[in-house]
């Protein structure tokens, strides 16, 4: 009987200079323990030499599939390319810079034999991260959290799912994608194994505070509808404070207490004004989304792909 087929599936941007090294390190791992592999590398719009090392990683290794995407569509929509191209029996979500220990691989695989449909991996330290990314991410987590109600604090891309959670997964045809999501709202029978994120091997984080920031926004609207009920509950308490301040204004006239308030008018239509923009900031961002989703555009383009010429690797 031929061995399960373990499919890798890793986004790249821009790792050119180590991506060759990072990509043998895993699969020396891969052949130490025997396991039948496959990798599928997705260039997401890279501008350096990373498409020219893919190709030749495929050319040089067994089990390799390449992906070139059109242009830079971002990672979440590199990963679902890379799942929507994954041929294994189970798919490992992984990073190529090895911050996503490699070496715990055969124990994610070893978990899945044993029953678990889903092996998350759950960040026990956040390694070398800079403190105000670590108290945006606790920010993060929380907030989606009370919003959601999934709890996915210490939660990381890197992750293994059987292939019908991987299946059940791709039903969802959304267009803006929050993996770590989409993923923990599947369900299935879930196992989360810590880990210690690695040193980075070379390069740098290509996630900006711009870029997290978006990824915070899309990530709360896809999952909830509670921003949109705010607006409600704003507008019912301005309205409440709207009558008492109407009872005190005609009890200060007829009683002839009244007197020139300019202040308060002043800081009452500052404050009006401030919550009805934010208002419709939130308003627009679900529309936002909803236009998107209208517009039925795909979440990646494929400009070419190379496969090795053997495929099979055990």
């Amino acid at each position: 009987m031929m061995p399960q087929l373990i499919s890798l599936v890793i986004p790249v941007y821009n790792e050119g200079p180590h991506i060759e090294a990072s990509m043998r390190t895993v699969q020396k791992i891969l052949l130490e323990h025997d396991i039948r592999y496959q990798i599928v590398l997705v260039d997401d719009g890279s501008r350096d030499d990373t498409w020219l090392a893919l190709t030749r990683l495929a050319e040089q290794l067994p089990g390799i599939k390449s992906i070139k995407l059109s242009r830079n569509f971002g990672k979440e929509a590199a990963l679902c390319a890379g799942l929507e191209n994954a041929d294994g029996d189970a798919c490992i979500v992984m990073d190529c810079d090895l911050q996503h220990p490699p070496e715990l691989i055969p124990q994610m695989i070893q978990l899945w034999r044993e029953g678990w449909d889903v092996v998350e991996g759950v960040k026990s330290d956040r390694g070398q991260e800079s403190g105000v990314y670590k108290f945006g991410a606790k920010v993060f987590y929380r907030t989606f959290q009370k919003l959601s109600g999934f709890n996915l604090r210490g939660a990381s891309d890197f992750k293994l799912m059987d292939r019908k959670a991987v299946d059940a997964w791709r039903t969802m045809k959304e267009r803006d994608t929050f993996f770590r999501g989409m993923s923990a709202w599947v369900g299935f029978k879930r196992y989360a194994m810590p880990f210690v994120v690695a040193q980075r091997t070379e390069g740098a984080s290509k996630w900006s505070p711009v870029k997290l920031g978006r990824l915070f926004i899309s990530a709360i609207s896809a999952f909830s509808s509670l921003p949109l009920q705010l607006v409600t509950l704003l507008g019912g308490l301005f309205f409440l404070g709207s009558l008492v301040l109407a009872l005190q204004t005609l009890y200060m006239k007829l009683s002839g207490h009244a007197f020139d308030g300019f202040t308060t008018v002043i800081l009452l239509q500052l404050i009006i004004g401030s919550s009805l923009m934010l208002s419709l900031g939130i308003i627009g961002t679900y529309l936002a989304r909803i236009y998107d989703e209208v517009k039925g555009r795909p979440r990646y383009l494929i400009s070419t792909q190379v496969e090795s010429l053997h495929t099979e690797s055990t």
